[in-house]
């Protein structure tokens, strides 16, 4: 594996990650990655870059202007050929730092019921499960994670996870 740097992503890196990212999920997703998280949250989100030059990861990450104090992760991947080698969890902390910089005390994310891969990295990561709250519209369990129905629409069932900064 080669040398990785971490720095802001851009918009320009959209051509390239898009054609990549259903290949490092393993399912289609491209879907969820629109070009104006690139375009509106560069600034808040990471490009892992090799020698080559190459984008072998990436974090796009949002600090809310409508929750204060709250961070969200939106996507975050690795490349294959980079997983198991702490990029993932390098990525989220220079996020933390970033989002503690903004005054952010939490950051949240989601995950769908199906990507057990992504829960267990988030929960190695020290995110917590957000329990479910039947007030909110939530139900349902698979395994031992809630999980809230609906979340992101119809059928769009998703673990949530926090991460106390």
């Amino acid at each position: 594996m080669t040398a990785v740097r971490i720095r802001e992503l851009r918009e320009s890196d959209y051509p390239v990650l898009i054609r990549r990212v259903d290949d490092w999920w393993g399912r289609p997703i491209s879907h969820m990655l629109p070009r104006l998280f690139l375009r509106h949250f560069h600034a808040t989100s990471l490009a892992a870059v090799g020698d080559s030059g190459e984008t072998v990861g990436f974090l796009v990450g949002i600090v809310s202007p409508s929750e204060p104090g709250e961070a969200h992760t939106h996507f975050i991947a690795v490349s294959p050929e980079h997983r198991r080698s702490g990029l993932g969890r390098t990525l989220y902390e220079r996020f933390f730092a970033l989002a503690k910089e903004r005054d952010c005390r939490t950051v949240t994310a989601v995950v769908s019921p199906v990507n057990t891969r992504s829960q267990r990295f988030h929960l190695s990561v020290g995110f917590q499960p957000v329990p479910l709250d039947e007030a909110a519209g939530a139900g349902g369990a698979a395994a031992e994670l809630p999980v809230w129905k609906d979340w992101d629409g119809p059928g769009e069932d998703r673990i949530r996870f926090s991460y106390a900064l």
